[in-house]
C-alpha cells in the first residue's frame, strides 16, 4: 500500500505557474512599491523610453490582432486546394503574384508574420509566403496614401516607395526559392494543418487566432522594448551630423529604420519630419522599415526560428537598401 501511494504521488504532474498568476504577482508588487516606482520612473530618459514602448505596442497591436484573425480564417475556412489553384505552378511566377497581392491587404508588418506562417502551413511555397510577408506592409493603399500626404511636394516619393518595396519583396522571394532551405525554419511553422469539417471550423478559427496572438504578442513586446531602449540610447545629434552627407545619410536612415521599429502606416510622417535630410535617405528609411526592424526580427525569430531570422534579416536589409537607392535615382531624379 505504501509503495502504491508513493508511486501515485510520484506520477502526479507538478503544478505549473500560469501567466495569469504571474500577472497578479506583478500587480501586487507594483501596488506595494508604487512610490518607489514613481520616483524611479520620474526620469526624462525613462519617460521617453516608456512613451516610445507604449506607442510602438499600441500602434502595432490592432494590426497584429487583424493579422491573427486573418491567419485564423485562412487556417479554418480556406482549403489548401483553393490556395494552390490561385497561384501559378512555377515559383518564379508565383512570387511576383504574391507581392502584388500585398496591395489588396492593408496590414502592417506585425500582422503579415502570422499570415505568412499560415500560408506556409496551407501548402503555399515558402518563397511565395515570404514575398507576401515583405510586400503587404509596404505597398498596401493605406501606406501609399499616408506617404502621399506626408510628402505633398514630392509626388515621385509614392511611386519610388511602391517600386522599391515591391522589388525588395520579389527579389527576396526569388532568392529564397534559389538558396533557402526548409531546415532553417522551425518545424511547427511548416507543419501542415488537417482539413476541418463544418462544425469544427469556428472552433479552429478562435483557437488558432488566440494561439497566434499569444505567440506573436510576446515577441512584439520584446521588439517594442528594444526599440525604446535604442531610441533613448542613440543621441539625435549623431543622426543630424551624419545625415549631412548623402552616403552616410542613406546608411544612417537605413539603420534608423531598423532601430525605431515604426509601424508602416506612420513611418512616412516621421521621415518627412526629419529636417535637412535629402529625399533619397528618407526613401531608404521608408523601404527598409517595413521590411526589417528590431520588432519584426523578434517576431520572425519567434515565428520561424532564429536560424531563419539571422539569415533572412541581413539579406533583406541589403536588398531593401539597394532597391530603395535604385528606385530613388529613377523616380526622384537623383540623390537630392
Amino acid at each position: 500500500m505504501v509503495d502504491r501511494a508513493e508511486t501515485k504521488t510520484a506520477e502526479e504532474p507538478k503544478r505549473r505557474i500560469t501567466s495569469l498568476e504571474v500577472l497578479c504577482g506583478l500587480l501586487v508588487v507594483a501596488l506595494i512599491g508604487q512610490q518607489w516606482l514613481a520616483s524611479w520612473l520620474d526620469v526624462p530618459a525613462i519617460q521617453t523610453g516608456s512613451t516610445i514602448f507604449v506607442a510602438v505596442c499600441v500602434q502595432a497591436l490592432p494590426f497584429l490582432v487583424l493579422g491573427v484573425m486573418i491567419s485564423g480564417a485562412i487556417a479554418a475556412f480556406v482549403p489548401a486546394r483553393a490556395l494552390e489553384k490561385m497561384l501559378p505552378k512555377k515559383q518564379g511566377f508565383a512570387v511576383p503574384v504574391a507581392g502584388v497581392a500585398g496591395v489588396a491587404l492593408p496590414t502592417c508588418e506585425c500582422a503579415a508574420v502570422p499570415v505568412a506562417r499560415r500560408l506556409m502551413q496551407q501548402g503555399v511555397p515558402t518563397s511565395v509566403a515570404l514575398a507576401f510577408l515583405l510586400a503587404a506592409p509596404a505597398v498596401n493603399p493605406i501606406v501609399l496614401v499616408a506617404t502621399n500626404v506626408a510628402f505633398p511636394n514630392s509626388p515621385g516619393m509614392v511611386a519610388a516607395r511602391l517600386v522599391g518595396s515591391l522589388a525588395t519583396a520579389i527579389i527576396m522571394g526569388w532568392l529564397w526559392a534559389r538558396f533557402g532551405k526548409a531546415e532553417w525554419i522551425i518545424e511547427r511553422a511548416l507543419r501542415r494543418l488537417p482539413e476541418q469539417d463544418g462544425r469544427s471550423r469556428w472552433r479552429m478559427f478562435f483557437e488558432t487566432s488566440r494561439a497566434d496572438l499569444v505567440d506573436a504578442g510576446g515577441f512584439l513586446v520584446i521588439g517594442g522594448f528594444t526599440a525604446a531602449v535604442l531610441n533613448v540610447a542613440i543621441p539625435r545629434s549623431w543622426i543630424n551630423t551624419l545625415g549631412e552627407q548623402i552616403i552616410l545619410g542613406v546608411i544612417v536612415m537605413a539603420v534608423l529604420a531598423v532601430l525605431l521599429a515604426l509601424c508602416s502606416e506612420a513611418d512616412a510622417f516621421v521621415a518627412a519630419s526629419i529636417a535637412g535630410m535629402p529625399l533619397l535617405p528618407k526613401l531608404v528609411f521608408l523601404v527598409v522599415g517595413p521590411a526589417i526592424d528590431v520588432k519584426l526580427f523578434a517576431l520572425q525569430a519567434g515565428t520561424f526560428g532564429k536560424s531563419f531570422a539571422v539569415r533572412f534579416a541581413p539579406a533583406t536589409f541589403i536588398v531593401a537598401v539597394a532597391c530603395a537607392v535604385i528606385s530613388g535615382v529613377i523616380f526622384l531624379g537623383g540623390v537630392g
